[in-house]
Parts: C-alpha cells; structure tokens; sequence
C-alpha cells in the first residue's frame, strides 16, 4: 500500500479537529439518558471544552515520545498513567488504585473493577490509529495494552481493539460498512461489543430509523449495570450516527450525539473516523472555524509532564502539544517508523495513495471464533487471536531471553490459610536466541508463613519444527494464619548461562 504523506496528515489533522468538534458539541449533553434534539453547538463559537477524550492520548504521546515504539506495553502506559493522569472517576480511579497497591496491568484493569465494561478506553484510541494508518493490527496491540491498564479484559477493551482498527482501516478506506466489517473481524463474536454491532447493522438493514435502532441497542445492554457509561452501546451509538449519517458531517454528528448517554465520546469519535476517512475538506467550514485549532485539557498533570529545564537543547525537554496542528505534526513525524518496526504492507510516498482489493481483503482477520463480516476466504492473521487469548488476573514480563506470563485462576484476593493457583508461561526467543534451549530456576522470594509450592526447574526448549519454545507450570501458593493488607510475592526465573534475571512481582490482597 502506498500512502500520499500529505494526505496522510490531512487526514490526522481532521481526525483531532473532528475530535475537539464532537468533544464541545456533545459534551452539554454528556449522561442524560434520552433522545436529543440538537441542531449543532451550544457553546460560543471559539470556546473549546476540554475532554479526556483527546488530553489522554497526549500522555500516550508523551510516552512514545519519550521511551519509543518498541517499549509501549502496559506496564510503561501505567506508569505513565499513574505520573500525568489526573481523574479518580471509575475505571480510572480503579486502575489507579490497583496499580497503588502493587498490581501491574492488565491485572490493574480486571481486578475488582465493576467499571471494566465502561467507555474509558475506546475515546482515547486515534493517537494509535494515527500512528499506524491503514495497519489495523498493529493499533489493535497499542490499543489493547492501552485499554487493558484499567479495564482489563473487560469489553472496554474488547471496545478499543474494534475502534482503533476501524480507524486504523478508515486511512486507506472509506465505506463505512467496509470499516466495521474489518474492526468485527478484530473482535470475539461472542462479546457484547460484536454482538452489540451486529444488531446495529441488523436496525439498518430492515430500514429502521436512527432512535429505533437506538433503543434497541438501549434494551440489548440494560443489563451491564454501568447506565449510560457501557462501552457496547456507546460505540453502537457512535456507529448509527456513521451509518445513518452517509457520510454527511453534520448528520452523523448530530444523531450519534442525539443517541444520549456519552455524547461527548460518540461525537467525538463520529468526528474522528470522518475526519480521517475525508480528510479536512468533509469538515463543514463554519463548524471548524467554531472549534479553532487549540487543545483544551482537563486531565493532566500539566506542570509534571514539562521539563522547564533551561538548558538549551536539553534533550529532556518536554512540552505536550498545545493544538491540533502541533499535535498532528508530532504524530506524523514517529508514523513512518511503523512500517519499519513491524514490518507491514504500507509506505509512504510523495506520489498517490495506492491501495489493492486484495490489500483492503488483508485488513480483515480471520480468527475462527470472530466475526469476518465480508463473506468467503478471509486472509488469516494472529493479531486478534493473541490479544483474546489473554487470561485475566495475569501479566507478562520480558527478559533478555524469554517472556514469562504469570496468571492466577481467580481474583488477587487471598484469605488466611487459602490456597492460591498460580500458573506460569514462558515463551523462548525474546531477543532471537529462539534456537537456544536452557535450563531455567524458579526462586519465590515469600513474606513471612507464606509458602509456594511446585517445580524448582524446568527446560525452555529451542524453537524448532518440533518445538514451539514454550513451557508452562502450575504453582501454589498458600497463605498463614495471619495475612496482611498487601502480600507481596516475587518469583525470580534465571536460566543458566544467561546473565538476565526476571523478576514478576505478584500482589495478593489480604481479605
């Protein structure tokens, strides 16, 4: 695929432009469970309302900025999370919580979170779409780790995979019913955001109107418990403003926004798909002179994300993006490198966009269990499958040689004299030593009357046509008398003749 560079960043111009568009207009009506009737802004024009919506993707900039592509995971994201977010409202308070007492994501996002369904996580997903135009696959990974900092496996993730691949896709393709056929084959079938979906294109094709197919998705999540925070209905409600909007701006603005409850997150997300998808010439001219070109935050820790360092040239220096156009700028600059680090079918060029039939085909996953949506001979990719095949209460660490993923079977509670599962998968060839087997050594460092009890060594085979380098063990840890609030655990893995350690951090909280 080829992409025009310049029309690449018109289009992630649109898409935040867009985005501050839907944030101001929806955001008067943000958690009122009702129809709407709104004919545009009711703010003056020139007045921006912050929303976290775009001021949290600022602190994921910051992290690629700062650390790189290759070291965003969750881990990093929390850790950024936890210096420069603000809010302790629902899922992001939890996470923060979470995260306090020692839990490392995802475990952060699952652990005692009532809020794992809710829309924290599928409003903040362009700044991975932008980074990885027409690249489905590899937003949905950026957007998962991202997502599962405080919602875990919940279908607050499951929601972010399918946006941020409906975005990605929206690069390079411009039929909305194309679009959601990709970002469904992203997903499990058998999740409420899919079937969700499904149900809206169902309203659309028996010839139902807008507020029909609206309470019909109403009715099919009434029962999350989240009210008018789920994440399943609030991306159906973005989705019926794209379909029944037909690509009008304004149309698909305001019924997506007149669907109720997030209002600011559907028209914000209404606004970025069609941005990117049309680039700024679909962006009505009297709504973007309304909206201007700043960025308005509410949900940072301004003062610690800058580096008021005066030396000059300081390489620690660090401002976040104060509008649109900066942001823009700053993002196109690290997308090239996508291509690049991940390999993938995209280049950018001073010449037309190119893309192929066949290249739209690959966009779409077969993951056997998810929804293809397109018709026959899907082409297969291990993106999806992956990302679902995640357990919860679980985390991964990377050492030089391997990557160990540490899951329990049950929530991180532990009471006194309980029995805790503990299982333990490790795959070789982290770094491309693949073709080297070890003997690897399992150490628990345990607080005092805790005791771990299972194999003291194992062997990480090479990876070969016989072989696939993995090897998994279960563990128990028991629990005294006496436990205390927090009860950590660490489990040292070496391998000999390796001079790396890992070191996996499990917190059980006292009950």
């Amino acid at each position: 695929m080829k992409l025009n560079f310049n029309e690449y960043r018109d289009k992630v111009y649109a898409c935040w432009i867009g985005k501050n568009i839907g944030g101001t207009m929806g955001t008067p009506y943000e958690g009122k469970r009702q129809i709407n009737d709104i004919q545009g802004f009711s703010t003056e024009e020139g007045v921006i309302l912050p929303n976290d919506d775009l001021d949290l993707q600022l602190v994921w900039l910051m992290a690629v900025e700062r650390l790189g592509l290759n070291r965003i995971d969750s881990k990093i994201l929390g850790e950024f999370w936890t210096s420069f977010v603000t809010p302790h409202w629902n899922e992001y308070g939890i996470g923060k919580v979470n995260m306090s007492d020692g839990l490392l994501p995802p475990m952060s996002g699952d652990a005692h979170n009532s809020w794992r369904h809710s829309n924290g996580a599928w409003i903040r997903t362009e700044v991975w779409a932008s980074l990885a135009p027409a690249c489905p696959d590899v937003a949905i990974r950026y957007a998962y780790e991202d997502a599962s900092v405080d919602h875990g496996t919940g279908e607050g993730t499951t929601a972010a995979v399918f946006v941020a691949a409906l975005e990605s896709a929206a690069f390079v393709v411009s039929d909305i019913r194309t679009l959601i056929g990709i970002a469904l084959s992203k997903i499990p079938a058998e999740s409420r955001m899919a079937k969700s979906i499904v149900k809206v294109l169902e309203c659309y094709d028996k010839g139902m109107d807008y507020k029909e197919a609206r309470e019909v998705i109403r009715l099919l999540n009434a029962d999350i418990g989240t009210g008018w925070f789920e994440a399943p209905s609030n991306v159906s409600y973005a989705v019926i403003g794209l379909l029944w909007g037909e690509g009008d701006f304004k149309k698909s603005m305001i019924y997506a926004i007149n669907c109720g409850d997030d209002t600011d997150c559907t028209g914000a997300t209404v606004g970025s798909v069609l941005g990117i998808i049309g680039g700024t010439k679909v962006i009505p001219e009297d709504w973007r002179r309304h909206i201007g070109d700043d960025i308005v935050t509410i949900s940072l820790k301004k003062g610690a994300m800058m580096d008021l360092s005066e030396k000059k040239n300081s390489t620690l220096k660090y401002t976040p993006p104060e509008t649109c156009t900066e942001l823009t700028d700053r993002v196109a600059r690290i997308a090239p490198a996508i291509p690049v680090i991940f390999n993938t079918n995209v280049a950018f060029t001073d010449g037309k966009t190119e893309i192929s039939e066949k290249e739209i085909a690959d966009l779409y996953t077969d993951a056997g269990d998810f929804v293809t949506a397109r018709g026959d001979n899907p082409i297969s990719t291990d993106a999806s499958k992956e990302l679902f095949a995640r357990a919860p209460y679980s985390f991964t660490v990377e050492c030089a040689f391997m990557t160990a993923t540490l899951s329990l079977e049950s929530d991180p509670d532990v009471a006194p004299l309980e029995e805790k599962k503990v299982h333990l998968r490790i795959v070789n060839d982290v770094l491309g030593y693949g073709n080297i087997p070890y003997n690897l050594r399992f150490r628990w460092l345990t607080p005092d009357g805790f005791s771990v009890s299972g194999a003291k060594w194992a062997r990480l085979l090479h990876r070969d046509a016989h072989s696939e380098a993995v090897t998994e063990l279960d563990f128990t840890v028991k629990a005294p008398e006496c436990v205390d609030a927090l009860n950590r655990i660490v489990l040292e893995i070496t391998a000999d003749g390796r001079p790396s350690a890992a070191y996996m951090p499990l917190v059980l909280l006292g009950k």
